[in-house]
């Protein structure tokens, strides 16, 4: 669970009380924050005229989606490619060194279903008699 940001209004009253002549350090005491949040509001306040949290959690994306078009012309080349064969020629030709299980990720982000199977007999049951 993430934790949450806070309040707009607590902002707001640390950042006027820092600019009305208190130490960040009082203001971070005064409402029961640490000094470095304090101080790290203030910053961003002067720097972008902002009191708003930033977004939280991962930005999303993937390292692989500048490569789509690299991972996709090797699965129609090879159509037999495995994971670790595609993460092999990344690190070979593109310098990107990955774990074969996040180009599955890449793969399921998009809807590609990647299977494979080894070519086996097909098994047969012989139904034995009373």
């Amino acid at each position: 669970m993430m934790a949450r940001a806070y309040g707009l209004d607590l902002r707001q009253r640390v950042i006027e009380a820092i600019e009305g002549g208190m130490s960040t350090r009082t203001a971070a005491r005064r409402y029961a924050i640490g000094e470095s949040t304090a101080g790290s509001w203030h910053r961003r306040w002067r720097a972008t005229g902002n009191v708003r949290p930033g977004r939280q959690g991962n930005p999303g994306g993937s390292l692989l989606d500048a490569h789509e078009a690299f991972i996709l012309a090797s699965v129609d080349e090879a159509v037999d490619i495995t994971l670790a064969e595609i993460a092999e020629r990344l690190a070979r030709e593109r310098s990107v060194t990955v774990d074969p299980s996040t180009i599955w990720y890449f793969f399921r982000r998009r809807g590609i279903t990647y299977k494979k199977r080894p070519r086996t007999l097909r098994n047969r049951s012989v139904r034995m008699s009373a």
